[in-house]
């Protein structure tokens, strides 16, 4: 059996970042780096309690080592060596210079009085404090598991054999389906970084032709993968939030915000998140001129044979082929769902999975449901629509004031 001691205080930062942190933080650094941006922890899963595993002071010990340390030279030099499509630098000196000299903000971590559970914020310029999402979240997952463990008198051993277990049918499903393509989009969600690693270095010789790279740069870099991200839903959120601080329509902060993506990278990493404000906003708001320009869409909430149909439909209505853009699924997949998407779009248009919580958490134990967001910019709160209801973010009022002002701009892709 290999060796799954937990490693994780000895390990790069990037270890424990997902790879569009970059993309995005070279897009902030050149727009808005003075931006002043809020993060919260927020659990969904009231059932399950963080705070029931994870103690503040733990937690706080971890989080300032990792602040200590920032990243090293290796790191950087890693992204230096990485080339845009058009053969250029992907980041720029002055971004990389950025991240060597980068002073990561104090981060708050206690019990909430009324919710009993963990809280965890922090605050400081978006270039910066951007860094700690995905951190936070995988660093709460991996004292979670280890506390429960001990608590319960768990095996180690035993909960990797049975993750091994599930692994290979997993394996054994998507062999069977050789034209799935799909990534590893487990960094925050997953068990422990040493799991996650044994899972990439499983499926990097197990299913080279279909495992096309990771979202984790760290180990993009060790196994020679492709790191794989464009943005989240951080992006447009905040532009929104920074139009709403001006006085104007936030929704207007969707569009600056794909407009500089596109000025920034010239047409590369150009996969569009469409569910920030809801898919029919986005359908009614992405023009023709960037349909024909962008490589495809991210589905990331709501069903999704009714995202990819509507997908292609809206393709078509523009003439344009669909087959040659590409639709990554990211939403709560599963190996049988992978299989079932694939199977129904299928030779339609091109696809790609991007996988999480059921490949690097599925050892027998429930998952977490947390998320760690953006909720205030410049002291302006942000909100989240969502193609599900329940995974929408904000206070209530500006919710609904969101959803107003996307329902006034939905169109003819708008669902009945």
């Amino acid at each position: 059996m290999k060796d799954f001691t937990p490693y994780t205080q000895k390990a790069p930062l990037s270890a424990s970042i997902d790879y569009y942190k970059f993309t995005m933080g070279s897009v902030i650094y050149e727009y808005h780096p003075d931006a002043e941006i809020t993060f919260t922890l927020k659990n969904r899963n009231h059932t399950q309690p963080l705070g029931e595993y994870v103690s503040p002071e733990e937690l706080q010990t971890r989080i300032d080592n990792i602040r200590e340390r920032g990243f090293n030279a290796e790191e950087v030099a890693y992204l230096a060596g990485l080339k845009a499509q058009d053969g250029e630098a992907r980041f720029t000196p002055e971004y990389l210079d950025h991240l060597v000299e980068m002073e990561l903000p104090a981060v708050n971590i206690a019990i909430d009085p009324e919710t009993q559970d963990l809280a965890v914020d922090t605050s400081g310029p978006w270039t910066d404090v951007s860094v700690w999402e995905t951190v936070i979240m995988s660093e709460v997952n991996e004292l979670y598991y280890k506390n429960l463990m001990e608590h319960h008198g768990l095996s180690l051993e035993d909960l990797y054999i049975e993750g091994d277990r599930r692994l290979d049918e997993k394996i054994d499903t998507l062999r069977s389906n050789p034209g799935i393509k799909f990534a590893d989009f487990g960094t925050r969600r997953r068990f422990s970084l040493a799991w996650h690693e044994h899972v990439v270095e499983k499926l990097t010789h197990t299913l080279p032709g279909q495992f096309t790279g990771t979202s984790n740069p760290y180990f993009a870099h060790k196994y020679s993968l492709t790191p794989v991200g464009t943005f989240a839903h951080e992006m447009p959120m905040v532009y929104a939030a920074l139009e709403d601080a001006d006085g104007n329509n936030p929704m207007n902060g969707h569009a600056k915000m794909l407009h500089d993506w596109q000025a920034h990278y010239d047409g590369d990493l150009s996969v569009a998140l469409t569910d920030t404000f809801g898919s029919d906003f986005f359908f009614a708001n992405f023009s023709a001129e960037q349909a024909s320009t962008w490589n495809g869409l991210r589905h990331d909430s709501g069903d999704p044979i009714e995202f990819g149909e509507k997908a292609i439909k809206f393709y078509e209505s523009h003439d344009i082929d669909p087959t040659t853009k590409t639709i990554v699924f990211s939403d709560g997949l599963d190996a049988n769902k992978i299989v079932e998407l694939y199977q129904h779009f299928e030779g339609r248009v091109s696809l790609l999975f991007g996988w999480g919580t059921s490949l690097m958490n599925d050892l027998g134990l429930s998952a977490n449901n947390f998320v760690m967001k953006a909720t205030r910019v410049n002291n302006q709160p942000t909100v989240k629509l969502s193609d599900e209801p329940g995974k929408h973010t904000g206070d209530a009022a500006d919710i609904d004031r969101y959803l107003d002002l996307a329902a006034a701009t939905e169109g003819v892709y708008a669902t009945a």
